[in-house]
């Protein structure tokens, strides 16, 4: 084997290093995958007359062709760094936004918080709201608009716009 890698490598890899565009570390991968399929198939490499440097070349180029069909066949490979330059979404500035919101509502009345939050915050309709809070739907529409220019106004002092 140690022959065989001194008279066969140093041409094996410049002939592979053609073939894969210059890719240094690929190529060396290559001379060892077929120098070490050369050490398995050993014996009949030792029966074969003749020089053993085409056999070699033809494993190497099959070993690259097998290389670029199984690139092709899964999905491209890609370097996360770009990855962490990107801003991470930050849990901090979400619990802020609640805390704010939070003390703005208890700027409000009763009456206008729970009206808020009946079609706001649980996604009811007025008329549901108003089933709920046992008053008339018109109640519901006007405790929502006075409500929600209340709370622009309470958030607007704590420095929040739209």
């Amino acid at each position: 084997m140690r022959a065989l890698y001194e008279e066969h490598a140093g041409p094996l890899l410049a002939f592979v290093l053609r073939l894969v565009a210059g890719d240094r570390h690929r190529a060396e991968d290559v001379v060892q995958e077929t120098l070490l399929r050369a050490w398995r198939n050993a014996d009949q490499l030792q029966r074969a007359t003749g020089s053993v440097r085409p056999w070699l070349v033809t494993v190497a180029r099959r070993i690259v062709i097998d290389g670029h069909r199984s690139r092709q066949a899964r999905p491209q490979e890609v370097d996360a760094a770009p990855l962490e330059t990107l801003p991470a979404a930050d849990e901090i500035d979400r619990a802020l936004r609640l805390m704010t919101i939070s003390e703005a509502l208890a700027d409000l009345s009763p009456a206008h918080r729970e009206a808020l939050i009946e079609t706001y915050f649980k996604g009811r309709t007025v008329n549901e709201a108003a089933e709920v809070l046992r008053v008339p739907p018109g109640t519901v529409r006007s405790r929502v608009f006075y409500a929600l220019r209340s709370l622009k106004l309470s958030l607007e002092e704590r420095g929040v716009t739209a």
